[in-house]
């Protein structure tokens, strides 16, 4: 079978590998078209279009590059259109997903939605249009299978797939040593995928690095970006960069400074102690403030319920305020602690890994029928 995924951010590449490879394991003859990242170009098929073309976040970021974005979205339909996919996978990425969902329904393609729009975060009625442009959805959190019952509609909950990549993941030994790094205590820097996000988040971090001598900080790169574009940030600071090699920075490192998203959660299933951080554009901040209805931003307090790890947003993400917190998750062993404990907590509640698996069954099923 024939299958289109759209991924338009660093998660979305990670999730959509993992499925595509579920997917070749009980398709043989599965063939595969995308937009996405280098993930997923490793698993085979054709690469339409890279995520690093496609990541705006924000309010303001997206009304000042909508002319990019209409562009995009206008090669994805007749791509899609030209080369007539069994079914078409939008992996989260709402904003752009949701039209290219409307799309398909309209000409005629099966519309299987993987990780659910975070539509109970804000403007829940968009439930009532994902009801009309998707066929299936699935789900990763928990909490979202009472939420779209609420609204009349049946849901597929398939765990969430980041437990898929951590649990496969085998340590590398040798990190330190092919990086180059000491042996300090790593405190790793988790500033993102997103040109915005380096730019309000990864100076914040590399301010407080001077007040921790004893440990050394090292940087996460994302593959969208190079060397030289994080030597604009470090400048004269020793502050070396890990491309590819997130997992590993994470299984070595004794805490991490993390931008809001995914490697939230990524951090946690490592237990490393982390803070969250987040810095944008002051209007799409107070924009997303007026019409977001959560009490939290990372995805590790969002699935608790309660604040398990410091969130510092905004006005609050100073270098300050960071390294106060950074000191206490360093030094505090009692804080630390109680952090790490609620990591245990949290693995509870995400249960065990298989989520590609089962949704890779699923959408097979669904589609042979």
């Amino acid at each position: 079978m024939k299958y289109y995924l759209i991924a338009g951010e660093a998660s979305g590449d990670l999730h959509g590998a993992n499925l595509m490879a579920a997917l070749k394991a009980r398709d043989p003859q599965a063939e595969f078209r995308y937009f996405g990242g280098d993930l997923m170009q490793a698993e085979g098929g054709t690469l339409v279009k890279h995520y690093a073309e496609m990541a705006y976040m924000g309010f303001v970021e997206v009304a000042l590059n909508l002319h990019k974005i209409l562009k995009n979205m206008k090669s994805c339909k007749e791509d899609i259109a030209a080369w007539k996919p069994d079914v078409v996978i939008p992996i989260d990425f709402p904003g752009f997903n949701l039209k290219i969902a409307a799309f398909c329904k309209e000409k005629g393609f099966k519309v299987f939605y993987y990780i659910s729009p975070k539509v109970w975060a804000w403007n829940q009625k968009r439930v009532l249009n994902i009801k009309k442009v998707v066929d299936k959805l699935f789900c990763i959190l928990p909490f979202e299978v009472d939420f779209y019952q609420s609204w009349d509609m049946k849901v597929d909950y398939i765990g969430n797939p980041l437990l898929d990549a951590v649990f496969i993941h085998q340590k590398n030994e040798s990190f330190l040593a092919q990086n180059n790094l000491g042996q300090k205590p790593i405190v790793a820097l988790l500033p993102g995928s997103r040109k915005q996000e380096l730019k309000g988040i990864l100076p914040e971090m590399l301010a407080v690095a001077d007040q921790f001598p004893d440990y050394q900080f090292v940087i996460a790169g994302a593959p969208s970006f190079n060397q030289n574009h994080y030597a604009s940030f470090t400048g004269k600071k020793l502050v070396p960069v890990v491309f590819n090699q997130t997992y590993d920075l994470l299984q070595h490192a004794h805490a991490a400074l993390v931008a809001s998203g995914t490697a939230t959660l990524e951090t946690a299933l490592f237990h490393v102690p982390q803070v969250v951080l987040y810095k944008g554009n002051p209007l799409s901040i107070a924009i997303a403030r007026a019409v977001i209805k959560i009490r939290f931003i990372s995805l590790v307090n969002l699935i608790m319920d309660r604040e398990i790890v410091k969130e510092l947003i905004q006005q609050d993400c100073t270098p300050e305020k960071i390294g106060q917190e950074l000191e206490r998750l360093l030094h505090n062993e009692i804080y630390r602690q109680t952090m790490l404990d609620n990591y245990n907590l949290l693995d509870e509640k995400m249960g065990e890994p298989g989520a590609s698996a089962k949704t890779a069954e699923l959408m097979i099923g669904y589609l042979r029928k």
